[in-house]
């Protein structure tokens, strides 16, 4: 099956315009599109992390947290469970979910993004399956401890984009 991904597009108050993007067309100056990345902590103080398939376009074999782009139609925290029950095959629940952080980002390490970081936490102690999953983005799944996290960015060994976690943000 092959799904062609479309976004809706946002001004920099994150107001839905009317207009939308197909993935791969670059979007327009002073619009941007909607990401998620879904922070899952355990009641042993872990996070979920997981680990991206060889086969991903950016970033293969690195580790990350769950996320990706909203689709059109759907609000921030519906991308964020949709996203998790894809990658991972957890099926969250809305009233569970926090949004902690946003942010536009227009520049990232000079390539330009036009997006809004939509950042949430969810407590999750449930059993972690990836043969649910509903993609194959994800190639492996850890609980770990923030400063176990910041190791692996330290080592070259997690998106570089999600340095946010240590500098900007304090869950």
């Amino acid at each position: 099956m092959f799904f062609i991904e479309v976004w809706d597009l946002y001004d920099e108050n994150k107001n839905v315009t009317g207009k939308y993007c197909m993935r791969g067309n670059e979007i327009p100056n002073n619009y941007y599109h909607l990401v998620v990345h879904v922070w899952i902590k355990n009641n042993q103080g872990k996070y979920l992390i997981s680990q991206r398939s060889e086969n991903r376009p950016t970033f293969p074999l690195m580790w990350e947290c769950v996320g990706g782009s909203v689709l059109k139609g759907e609000n921030s925290l519906q991308g964020a469970i949709r996203e998790t029950k894809e990658e991972v095959g957890i099926d969250l629940k809305k009233s569970e979910g926090k949004l902690i952080y946003s942010k536009i980002r227009k520049i990232v390490n000079g390539k330009k993004f036009n997006d809004i970081m939509d950042v949430w936490l969810f407590e999750y102690n449930g059993e972690v399956n990836l043969k649910k999953a509903t993609t194959d983005e994800v190639r492996d799944i850890k609980w770990m401890k923030k400063e176990e996290i910041k190791k692996l960015l330290e080592s070259n060994k997690l998106v570089q984009t999600l340095d946010y976690f240590f500098n900007e943000i304090n869950i």
